[in-house]
């Protein structure tokens, strides 16, 4: 700890057992939300070191309060703050006194019993460190996902990282209870400095550790806010700043010569696979809303760190990830917007190119050089083939155009590079389920060229039927095409910007924009208002209780 820290210590208590850390920089308000999921921990025997970064906010004078409220909480205030990470965590396992450690965000909690399940697993036997599942919640609609489910799917120790590479994947230092004497033994601490410390701190201490346990169950609860402000998203989440790009980069290769280094080069191709499918992932999803600019530097940073990583990792990546990683580093930036939305959807190209020996290609060309070949041949995607289920077109919205009332006209191209629809007209439906209950829109797709269909539909919202309770939520439409008896329902992609609009409709407000991320999709959103929102929903939603259900039930029973 440095001489310039402050500490509030506590009065005199018995060594716990867990040292928690609450690592917290101006973030007042979700502070005591965080440190009360500590206290309220099944496992009492606990200190708790709200680690704060020099907060300029009132996050001082907030944990002060709270460590006067309980004799375990020690509060450490930074001199100066360190911008990341790494130096709160590392001060305060500085005075940390128990023989384990856990680290906690300000923003996340920890559920009542993960002290006490991950302490279990290290009495049961001498471990390096434990881990359980993460359960991922979304702020902006409740949702709740477990984090990497198949690693933390059943209760299993493991001798050694080697026994399961795919663990550098769940990369976060939070989930994890680690023994202070396996910290101390490699003089194992957070590195300082940079971001995605957790990354680095992380695949350290999985090649070093020669026994730990994973449990299924959740120890900790990580709030996620992925389309926050800019100046209020977290690190993960400021993936447009070019600094983060660098950051992540940094890692990798400081993750890179810690493997050659400590005798883990068998370990380099997961690590490689787990950077693509994860990190430069990330910010492929996002390549539609960035300018050729934008793009330039990115591909200045990315493309050198891509040149070093092992062929095995490129080719367990699925195609359509691999045709954006060459689109990229052929500096193809208009075609790697294109091939980036929809990832994961069967969202197909608009063109493909065959060669004279019957290989076809991602584009309007065959690639000039071996590797660009290579990645971008989707010979082996059986476009001609596959069923047609899972053919891959490629739906576009082309223009919108308000109609009356609550409706909108809809301007559709609909490519179909592999040729699997019949030569003439289509017939095809929009879908849109608000509540549950479908709205279908027929209408016409007429061929313009072979491999592409054009259409218009108009789309009323007003006709859509709502739940007595009314509706709150967020709907994308989809499209159907039907041939010879089988369907084909995929994505419809909107344009990245056009105006918003905004009516009313029966109990609800209703707003059609663009959806901002993504695929770029066309979102339709619902806003219970009036009678609707200040007195049925509620009341359903009191009826609707599974408690409620349950003597609804018991005393129909008893009526038979």
């Amino acid at each position: 700890m440095s001489p310039q820290d402050v500490l509030s210590t506590p009065g005199d208590l018995s060594t716990p057992d867990v040292t928690v850390t609450v690592i917290v920089y101006n973030d007042a308000e979700r502070l005591p939300r965080a440190v009360e999921s500590v206290r309220r921990q099944t496992h009492g025997a606990i200190e708790i070191i709200i680690s704060d970064d020099h907060s300029t906010d009132a996050t001082p004078a907030v944990a002060q309060r709270l460590a006067a409220e309980d004799p375990r909480i020690r509060h450490l205030r930074l001199e100066r703050n360190s911008g990341g990470c790494g130096v709160p965590r590392n001060r305060a396992l500085q005075i940390a006194r128990a023989p384990f450690l856990m680290f906690l965000d300000s923003d996340d909690e920890l559920p009542e019993d993960a002290v006490a399940l991950l302490l279990a697993a290290h009495r049961e036997r001498e471990l390096d460190f434990a881990m359980g599942a993460v359960q991922r919640i979304r702020v902006d609609n409740g949702r709740r996902s477990t984090w990497m489910p198949h690693l933390v799917a059943e209760r299993r120790t493991l001798d050694g990282i080697e026994s399961d590479p795919r663990l550098l994947f769940e990369h976060l230092s939070t989930s994890k209870m680690y023994a202070r004497a396996f910290l101390d033994r490699h003089d194992l601490r957070f590195p300082e400095g940079i971001h995605y410390e957790d990354q680095l701190f992380s695949a350290q201490a999985y090649c070093l550790a020669k026994t730990f346990t994973i449990i299924p169950e959740p120890v900790y609860r990580w709030y996620v806010a992925p389309y926050a402000a800019s100046d209020a998203a977290s690190i993960s989440n400021q993936r447009h700043k070019l600094a983060n790009v660098r950051d992540r980069i940094h890692v990798q290769r400081l993750i890179d010569a810690f493997l050659a280094e400590s005798g883990h080069e068998s370990l380099r191709e997961d690590k490689d696979h787990k950077f693509l499918k994860h990190d430069f992932r990330m910010y492929a999803g996002d390549l539609p809303y960035r300018d050729d600019a934008w793009l330039a530097s990115f591909a200045d940073l990315v493309t050198p760190y891509l040149d070093t990583l092992t062929p095995g990792a490129f080719a367990r990546l699925p195609r359509a990830e691999r045709v954006v990683v060459q689109l990229i580093r052929d500096r193809r930036f208009a075609d790697a917007r294109l091939a980036s939305r929809g990832l994961g959807h069967g969202v197909g190209p608009r063109q493909v190119t065959t060669d004279g020996a019957g290989r076809a290609y991602w584009g309007d060309r065959v690639p000039a050089s071996a590797p660009a070949r290579r990645e971008l041949d989707i010979t082996d995607l059986e476009l001609e083939t596959r069923p047609f289920p899972s053919a891959q077109f490629r739906h576009e919205i082309t223009e919108i155009t308000r109609g009356p009332g609550a409706s909108i006209d809809l301007t559709i191209r609909t490519y179909d590079p592999a040729r699997r629809l019949p030569v003439g007209p289509q017939r095809a439906v929009l879908l849109i389920a608000p509540g549950g209950r479908r709205l279908h829109v027929p209408f016409r797709l007429s061929p313009v060229r072979p491999g592409l269909f054009e259409g218009h539909a108009h789309l009323d919202l007003a006709a859509a039927s709502l739940p007595l309770q009314g509706f709150a939520g967020v709907r994308h439409p989809l499209l159907r095409l039907t041939h010879q008896g089988l369907s084909h329902t995929g994505l419809l992609l909107a344009p990245l910007t056009f105006p918003t609009l905004t009516t009313l409709v029966p109990s609800h407000r209703l707003t059609v924009e663009p959806e901002g991320h993504g695929p770029g999709r066309l979102q339709v959103r619902w806003e219970p208002v009036g009678v609707t929102a200040r007195v049925i929903r509620p009341v359903v939603r009191r009826v609707a209780r599974p408690k409620v259900k349950r003597a609804a039930r018991l005393v129909a029973g008893a009526l038979r």
